[in-house]
């Protein structure tokens, strides 16, 4: 008779391999473990994660009138979700980012939850006595061409 390595005459079936009897207590306590893990991160996710209100819906008042270091800042809402702001009569244009947050043309390395957000960071970027330019006015000096020092 020959014998194979596994100690069974040739030609025999092994043994069964013995049933599993479904989890162990280690895989329920993993599961429990895991499910409390993400009952606990929910909410902590979910604190992060920026409100996308709809345009024309946005929460809050849909006007401001405050002053900051003494400049007047002014905002209306639009019909269209758009807010028109101005700094002290004058108007700054505010943009809209894709995640909802606000940036001004004074400041726009940064962005603001809410617009009277990034008008106060404008004025904060603005020196004393500058003022903001009217929509009319033309700009303080015009680039007439030349190299202005640029050496290539």
């Amino acid at each position: 008779m020959v014998i194979d390595i596994d100690g069974t005459p040739k030609g025999t079936q092994p043994p069964p391999a013995p049933a599993s009897e479904g989890r162990t207590r280690r895989d329920v306590t993993r599961g429990l473990r895991a499910g409390a893990l993400a009952a606990a991160l929910a909410p902590l996710l979910a604190a992060f994660r920026a409100p996308r209100p709809t345009p024309g819906k946005a929460p809050g008042r849909a006007s401001f009138d405050r002053t900051h270091r003494g400049r007047r800042i002014q905002g209306t809402r639009a019909a269209d979700g758009h807010w028109h702001v101005t700094v002290d009569g004058r108007p700054l244009h505010l943009m809209r980012r894709a995640d909802g947050t606000w940036l001004s043309m004074v400041d726009h390395y940064c962005s603001y939850p809410t617009p009277i957000d990034a008008a106060r960071a404008a004025v904060d970027a603005l020196a004393p006595g500058e003022r903001l330019r009217d929509a009319g006015e033309e700009p303080r000096h015009e680039h007439r061409g030349g190299l202005h020092g640029v050496r290539a």
